[in-house]
């Protein structure tokens, strides 16, 4: 049974990773930077899962986390938007963006890495932005692109525990229903039509990466691109 800390557990791909480890006989522990409203969020099957207190942007409790180990896994899904063009970047909210993808990670590697069990691996959020910039976008592009150069570095610098990058593309996984019915259903066409995959990117499919990443010990110092060949597109 791998014991496997989910960073973020509580958003609906961290749910969809913690359910399938649940359902293999694994363990779940969830880090959420507001514990009582995660588990106020968590389905039934995952009421009884550990929620830990967690918040990227503050190494306390960061460091607080090596009393709940040791891990077989760290899993850091955690993220915060920082769309906008060039003329309105805020200093504050670019700050806050890598802090959950970059700055908090490296400070999961510092205080967890030394307690991680044999073959363990770190797994990072990257993401599409990175190899496919858009206007508006470029702080996503430049977070997640940081993303994966971290994953190839600790990869050498904490071995033989192991980081490993995993880049979504398009996922309907939630995130997009702002959009209303119909504007995801001519976003999801419009991209399923210019993708090599020729359709968008599900939860399972990001979860599979994932439990890859975790099981495979030969994966480190790479990035898993899971966005339909997207990047390509």
């Amino acid at each position: 049974m791998k014991r496997i800390l989910l960073i973020g557990g509580g958003s609906g791909i961290g749910q969809a990773i913690a359910s399938a480890l649940l359902e293999r006989g694994d363990q779940p522990v969830i880090g959420a930077r507001d514990p009582e409203r995660t588990v106020s969020t968590l389905p039934a099957p995952l009421r009884d899962v550990p929620v830990l207190h967690a918040d990227l942007a503050d190494e306390g409790t960061i460091g607080a986390l090596t009393a709940s180990g040791p891990f077989d896994a760290v899993v850091s899904l955690a993220a915060a938007s920082a769309n906008g063009p060039a003329a309105e970047f805020d200093r504050a909210v670019i700050h806050a963006a890598f802090d959950a993808k970059v700055i908090g990670p490296m400070l999961l590697a510092k205080h967890l890495a030394a307690s991680m069990r044999p073959g363990g691996a770190f797994v990072f959020f990257s993401g599409v932005a990175a190899w496919k910039p858009a206007p508006s976008m470029s702080v996503m592009a430049t977070v997640n692109g940081a993303v994966s150069f971290m994953a190839e570095a600790l990869a050498v610098e904490l071995a033989p525990v192991r980081a490993v990058a995993v880049s979504p593309g398009i996922i309907d996984s939630g995130l997009w229903d702002f959009m209303g019915e119909d504007g995801k259903r001519d976003f999801f066409s419009s991209t399923a039509a210019a993708n090599p995959a020729r359709r968008v990117g599900t939860p399972a499919d990001v979860v599979g990466a994932v439990l890859l990443a975790v099981d495979n010990t030969f994966i480190t110092g790479t990035t898993l691109h899971v966005d339909g060949g997207g990047r390509l597109s």
